[in-house]
């Protein structure tokens, strides 16, 4: 009988101990909350309402600049001079500047023929042209492939080099510049540049090459991307649309207004002369490209996007590759925003309003502000006032400025309009990242520049051949748990929860939502999910 009682006991024991534990954690919440997490929430509230307004001015001043420049604007032929090139009987091929197309590569296995095959069908004069393919491979067998590669275009008479170096400074950055290095580069007048998954149509240079040829002051002209397997996946869906505004949008107004944008280091053709004036590839940040661009553009020089050229390419259809693909792109402008503020601030070249335009629109607004505020105030601040109902956001903040944001940014891809809630939830979670990265790079943190080559799967040829080629596995438990995203995950569930029990801002269906959205993204699921066209 003693046994019974003394059973009895212990679990008595655990539960009142938990319920002081429970009454104690109660205590501190309510002596600390009001006189430090209530003015501490309220002031994150203010700051993030400040960068939603500045994001919402933002997208609204794009938006009325390319709905004018639809309108009213004129088409690059008519902006700057255009006259397609033609044959000089007394110069001959002479008369065509020299052109080096540089094709930076690692470890390519699936796409290097094509890549290879595209730059050596471009159109222009055989002997005004120069195929530099630049291979940075560690793995011997596709070393050897590409060079053989190389070696069956060279015995077609296609002018080819291939070059190899003993290490990978620098990356990308360090390839090209010790492609810009041979002697026979000096002879060009032009260069233009493809990652190893575009594919350029024939008549890339015969649409681009006149620009730079008949107005002097152009350094750059960047076509767009055109994504051959945006419809794998609901993640390509979501990327597609998110490019699409950048192209569509940030791209076109950048070269309509200030004739300046971010090179995108693909699909694009240099004017050597301003390449090197400019400074030349520098490696001190995982955005070599927009280094260059913003350099260039503080010399004067003039860019011009061609939003009717478009260059096929592949998007990355892993959740790992896409993640570490965002690292880049947000650690990098990051932590090239604070290496050269103070050098666009005492750039004499150029006017006051480029100035603004590429410190605060530029980098500030797009590279900074837009990550931090998406992930904080969506993800952290707004669903902390359900713990903290004293704090108190004003709907035109929580509703009315995201929904206009969101609208605007789906004028980009009209065909996924019906997918605008599943981009809203990819989005949020992959801010976290983002952010992250961009904290990183503001203070040169021990990420700052890793550089995880964004894998390659060959979907292109694999449609184009009309073969079905094994897939590879998607989930590894090991390669996709982040426990980042779990955290947030359990946050919110935690937040929708006590919205449900105790809170007044009805708010829980969006923290469940998101929530879930967490989770899968933790899981790396969303890879395998397929959009319904």
């Amino acid at each position: 009988m003693d046994r019974f009682s003394s059973s009895t006991v212990i679990p008595e024991a655990f539960q009142g101990a938990k319920d002081d534990l429970t009454t104690q954690l109660a205590l501190v919440w309510n002596q600390i909350k009001a006189p430090l997490i209530v003015p501490l929430l309220r002031l994150a509230v203010f700051l993030c309402l400040i960068m939603s307004v500045m994001m919402l001015v933002e997208r609204v001043y794009m938006s009325v600049v390319i709905t004018l420049v639809k309108l009213f604007g004129r088409k690059p032929e008519k902006r700057y001079k255009w006259e397609p090139m033609k044959d000089d009987i007394e110069l001959g091929n002479s008369s065509y500047p020299m052109v080096l197309v540089q094709v930076p590569m690692y470890n390519e296995r699936e796409v290097y023929q094509l890549s290879i095959g595209a730059a050596c069908g471009l159109s222009w004069p055989s002997d005004r042209i120069i195929i530099q393919i630049l291979d940075d491979s560690t793995d011997p067998t596709i070393k050897e492939m590409v060079q053989l590669e190389c070696q069956r275009w060279a015995s077609k008479g296609v002018n080819i080099k291939y070059e190899v170096r003993d290490n990978r400074n620098g990356y990308k950055a360090g390839a090209l510049k010790e492609g810009m290095k041979r002697s026979y580069v000096k002879q060009c007048d032009c260069v233009a540049i493809f990652d190893a998954d575009f594919q350029p149509e024939p008549d890339f240079l015969w649409r681009t090459i006149p620009f730079l040829v008949h107005n002097p002051e152009l350094a750059l002209i960047q076509a767009r991307w055109k994504f051959v397997n945006a419809d794998e996946c609901l993640m390509t869906r979501m990327q597609e649309m998110s490019l699409d505004y950048h192209f569509t949008v940030e791209q076109e107004v950048g070269s309509s207004t200030y004739a300046f944008f971010g090179f995108n280091g693909t699909a694009g053709v240099w004017r050597i002369s301003a390449l090197n004036e400019a400074g030349g590839w520098k490696d001190r940040t995982t955005v070599e490209d927009m280094d260059l661009a913003v350099r260039a553009s503080l010399k004067g020089w003039k860019f011009l996007y061609l939003s009717d050229l478009k260059v096929k390419n592949e998007l990355p259809s892993t959740l790992k590759a896409y993640r570490y693909q965002q690292h880049r792109w947000s650690c990098g402008p990051a932590n090239l925003f604070r290496k050269m503020v103070l050098e666009i601030i005492n750039n004499k070249k150029v006017s006051l309003w480029k100035k603004i335009h590429v410190i605060y629109s530029f980098f500030f607004v797009r590279k900074v502000v837009a990550h931090i505020n998406t992930f904080v105030f969506y993800c952290i601040v707004l669903p902390a006032t359900v713990l903290v109902p004293e704090v108190v956001v004003p709907k035109w903040g929580a509703v009315y400025i995201p929904s206009v944001i969101t609208i605007l940014n789906a004028v980009g891809t009209p065909r996924s309009f019906h997918l605008l809630v599943f981009w809203i939830l990819f989005e949020n979670v992959m801010s976290l990242h983002r952010t992250k990265a961009t904290i990183i790079g503001l203070l040169e943190a021990s990420r700052v520049n890793e550089w995880v080559v964004t894998e390659k799967l060959g979907d292109a040829l694999k449609a184009k051949a009309g073969g079905k080629a094994p897939k590879k596995p998607r989930f590894k438990i090991g390669d996709r748990i982040h426990l980042l995203e779990l955290g947030v995950a359990f946050y919110l569930f935690f937040c929708g929860c006590y919205d449900v029990m105790f809170g007044k801002n009805h708010f829980f269906i969006f923290l469940f939502i998101q929530s879930l959205a967490f989770f899968i993204m933790a899981f790396g699921y969303v890879g395998t999910i397929v959009p319904q066209s």
